[in-house]
């Protein structure tokens, strides 16, 4: 009977333990890792986005604290001391205080209008089936693809009928308008999301619909709601065209309007530390709102793909 015959031990390095030079021996060696070359280049890029993005900003903030001379004369450079009267210049002699104000009531008034209406329809279409939830579905989609500009003419004479042409309430009714489109787009898909079984248990309870509407389901999308209410805050924030065209009352101008009056009358004035002082404050409750709820922006966006 043939037996396998145990080989010989390899002899050990002068110096070293013949256990360390086995254990040296059978470790694997580390695989390369994949994809460094795509890593780097990647990160690259984001952070040539990020020096892009945040650049002009500190800029246009470092500028708002210099006087004219040093603006004109040396732009990168730190400001010698901070001109706050920039800052108060700006807020009443260019009337920045007013426009901040009216665009408050505008965009406050259509978000909430915007977040409730949306939201009920969101509910409605994506819990219950019943003839026609599917088309009216699709034409709110539809309103998502619909060109604003081909519809300025025809909702310039609709408003100005309806009795509210240069006022601020009916431009809270454009802007609701404006948003619904993507908002029931957006809370459709995360009401699908939020489990049944909640509104069922509640139902059995005795609850009504309406109640446990906007005591279980509402509370339960918060994410979503945060979400697309930052993104309609954005845009209505930031929305000209509308006001332009249904706004011409100099007193009920909101800020975009504002920045633009601005922008002719300091830079005839040679104001520009004014300027940047009045495009700053239009900008600062953006950067803030996004900073406060950035984690809820992602946990709004990711919430259907954890699902």
């Amino acid at each position: 009977m043939k037996t396998t015959e145990t080989p010989a031990p390899l002899p050990a390095e002068s110096g070293a333990p013949v256990a360390e030079v086995d254990v040296a021996r059978r470790q694997p060696e580390t695989p390369k890792k994949e994809g460094g070359v795509l890593n780097v280049f990647s990160h690259g890029m984001l952070v040539l986005w990020a020096i892009m993005v945040i650049m002009p900003l500190l800029w246009a903030v470092m500028s708002s604290f210099k006087d004219d001379s040093s603006i004109v004369g040396s732009p990168w450079s730190l400001p010698d001391k901070l001109h706050f009267d920039n800052w108060s210049r700006a807020w009443t002699e260019a009337h920045m205080s007013d426009y901040f104000l009216n665009t408050v009531l505008v965009v406050g008034g259509s978000l909430i209008g915007t977040l409730v209406l949306g939201s009920m329809a969101a509910y409605v279409l994506a819990r219950f089936d019943f003839p026609g939830n599917r088309f009216i579905y699709y034409l709110f989609i539809g309103g998502m693809s619909f060109p604003i500009m081909l519809a300025l003419v025809p909702l310039f004479y609709v408003v100005n009928n309806m009795g509210l042409l240069n006022t601020i309430h009916g431009l809270i009714l454009v802007y609701i308008a404006y948003s619904l489109p993507f908002t029931v787009f957006f809370l459709t898909a995360f009401f699908r999301t939020l489990p049944t079984s909640v509104a069922e248990a509640a139902f059995v309870d005795g609850a009504s619909h309406s109640r446990t509407f906007f005591q279980i389901m509402l509370p339960m999308a918060k994410p979503g709601l945060i979400s697309v209410g930052i993104f309609n805050f954005l845009g209505q924030w930031n929305q000209y065209m509308l006001p332009t065209v249904l706004n011409t009352d100099p007193d009920k101008r909101v800020l975009t309007q504002g920045l633009v009056q601005l922008a002719v009358s300091q830079g005839y004035k040679g104001d520009w530390s004014g300027l940047f002082a009045g495009l700053v404050m239009a900008m600062l409750p953006v950067l803030a709102a996004y900073i406060i709820f950035q984690r809820q922006v992602v946990a709004g966006l990711t919430a259907g793909a954890l699902k």
